[in-house]
């Protein structure tokens, strides 16, 4: 079995995440049909910004790089600690992502193991998430997992 463990990102981790977190979260809104490609980043990155006031010291936050038993970065996870809907004890998971060439060697489900434990060690009793139907791959991880599944979002308990 794959291990992983998380560590609180760095400044440059963070920095280099924000842009690649907007690209693909625009490629996704924009895919879905939900916003117009023309300005599509630019509107993720207020989104992110506004979710994120402080940045990388944004209060309530969980920010990790998750590294390989050598150490390597492999993935990258967000969490809040404060849903977004306002629903008590239930952090809410806004990004996790395995390298893609590191995809498919169990690496995405150790992530999302450390990730739960690190959310209960933190006071969550849940742990919510959204996900696009076209998304199969991670439908699949999350239901296998234990997530209930309820339209596009899945939660399980801690």
């Amino acid at each position: 079995m794959a291990t992983v463990t998380v560590r609180p990102m760095t400044r440059t981790e963070f920095d280099e995440w924000q842009l690649v977190l907007a690209e693909e979260y625009a490629g996704e809104q924009v895919e879905a049909g939900r916003w117009a490609a023309e300005g599509a980043v630019e509107r993720a990155r207020e989104e992110n910004a506004q979710a994120l006031p402080d940045g990388l010291e944004t209060e309530r936050m969980l920010l990790f790089t998750a590294v390989d038993a050598a150490g390597e970065p492999v993935g990258r996870a967000w969490v809040s600690l404060d849903h977004p809907r306002g629903a008590p004890d239930v952090a809410f998971l806004y990004d996790i992502e395995v390298v893609e060439a590191r995809r498919g060697t169990g690496l995405g489900r150790a992530l999302l193991s450390a990730v739960e434990t690190a959310a209960r060690d933190a006071g969550a009793r849940a742990l919510e998430l959204n996900v696009f139907g076209s998304n199969r791959p991670a439908i699949l991880l999350y239901a296998s997992a234990g997530y209930d599944v309820v339209t596009q979002q899945m939660r399980k308990a801690l």
